[in-house]
């Protein structure tokens, strides 16, 4: 594992280590679970872009539409 150094308010860093100490967790392990959670974001955009995709063939339009026609019921 590799040990990073990042900069904050002091004020801030303790208010999040008073909310991991409630949790009973440190530091350490909410930055990690965060981590995971902000790299796999990334994840699931590509994901959704190459479904959207997939589809794409699946979808035909004949437009383009008219505003009338768009707002039938």
């Amino acid at each position: 594992m590799k040990n990073i150094t990042f900069s904050a308010d002091e004020d801030l860093i303790e208010q999040a280590r008073q909310i991991a100490r409630a949790q009973k967790r440190t530091l350490n392990e909410v930055f990690r679970d965060w981590l995971v959670q902000f790299t796999q974001q990334n994840g699931n955009a590509e994901e959704y872009a190459a479904l959207m995709k997939r589809l794409r063939s699946h979808v035909r339009s004949s437009g383009p539409y008219t505003r009338d026609e768009m707002n039938e019921r």
